[in-house]
């Protein structure tokens, strides 16, 4: 991949374990853009996000937001990218942010094959753009950058290499949009260490490139408000969907066990001489064996053994001496 170029723009990305930032410090640092971590996982919110946001906007810093992606299958991705979008929303949706919004995928605790990896990763992707509405980037280290396939190569990289050598080419992409290339970096109005990175081209050229970002006109405000309501309308759908889908099955849970009891009564209404009333079978069949009173070769009903079984007990079947 390139090397950076001279003057090259600098920023920093950030979550809650920086603590809290001055980022008119930053800004004055001479840093001009930031990722912000937003989310993880299917629920996770990092709790400083909607604050980091703020605080980098107000300071004229070029804002960026990241999902960390836990997914181990095409399912799970797509719900992280779903919860992803949600959080954004805190701070205006995807629309707001200046940059495109990232999936971070740099690791594979679920052991997944490479094929595997790389469904996760187009699952995420384009279920984010679906939902929101405008197509996300991808961060990744440039070893864990080997698992994904060439289709990738179409979303902008920020690509993590701690070094001064430039990060190498993948499968996928021959170029980066940004470069993390330090984890351990100072920066004034920061407690600590925290990540550096820098942008393919100037500050003036990173703010002309994204100024440009979207294809077409950005959004007006009634077109966002329209958006987002959209997206609850779906939401909502999805979630009657979900409910009625439940129903459906308690419903079908409930007819199956109606079906059993019917069956049930049905046999009970035609079975066979039970053990149990043998023996007030045959003393009835006894009482009058030329023209018997019973037909023990017609199968009959529970209560009616039952009847059988009282009236034997009561004597009604002993023969006169």
């Amino acid at each position: 991949m390139q090397n950076r170029s001279p003057n090259a723009a600098e920023g920093i990305d950030v979550s809650r374990y920086q603590g809290t930032i001055d980022w008119k410090r930053v800004r004055a640092d001479g840093k001009s853009f930031a990722f912000i971590k937003a989310s993880q996982g299917q629920t996770y919110v990092d709790p400083t996000f909607v604050t980091n946001a703020k605080g980098a906007r107000a300071a004229g810093i070029l804002l960026g937001a990241y999902h960390f992606v836990d997914a181990t299958s095409v399912n799970a991705a797509q719900a992280e990218a779903r919860h992803f979008a949600e959080v954004l929303n805190q701070v205006g949706g995807a629309q707001a942010l200046d940059f495109p919004a990232v999936m971070d995928y740099e690791n594979n605790p679920g052991g997944l094959s490479s094929a595997a990896i790389h469904e996760v990763a187009l699952a995420f992707l384009t279920e984010f753009e679906r939902v929101s509405g405008r197509r996300p980037m991808v961060y990744t280290g440039n070893a864990f950058a080997a698992y994904f396939k060439a289709p990738l190569g179409s979303y902008k990289l920020w690509i993590a290499r701690y070094s001064t050598r430039v990060p190498s080419d993948t499968t996928a992409w021959k170029h980066w949009d940004f470069w993390q290339y330090s984890d351990s970096g100072r920066v004034d109005g920061i407690q600590g260490p925290v990540d550096l990175n820098v942008y393919a081209g100037t500050e003036a050229e990173l703010r002309q490139a994204f100024a440009g970002e979207e294809e077409d006109e950005p959004m007006t405000a009634e077109e966002k408000a329209a958006f987002q309501a959209l997206q609850q309308q779906v939401a909502a759908l999805e979630n009657s969907k979900n409910v009625l889908k439940q129903t459906l099955n308690e419903q079908s849970a409930y007819i199956k066990k109606v079906d059993q009891r019917v069956a049930e009564l049905e046999a009970r209404q035609a079975m066979p001489v039970p053990s149990w009333a043998k023996e007030a079978m045959a003393a009835a069949v006894a009482l009058n064996p030329a023209s018997p009173i019973v037909d023990v070769k017609l199968p009959s009903s529970y209560d009616f053994y039952r009847l059988l079984v009282v009236l034997n007990r009561l004597g009604v079947f002993k023969t006169a001496k």
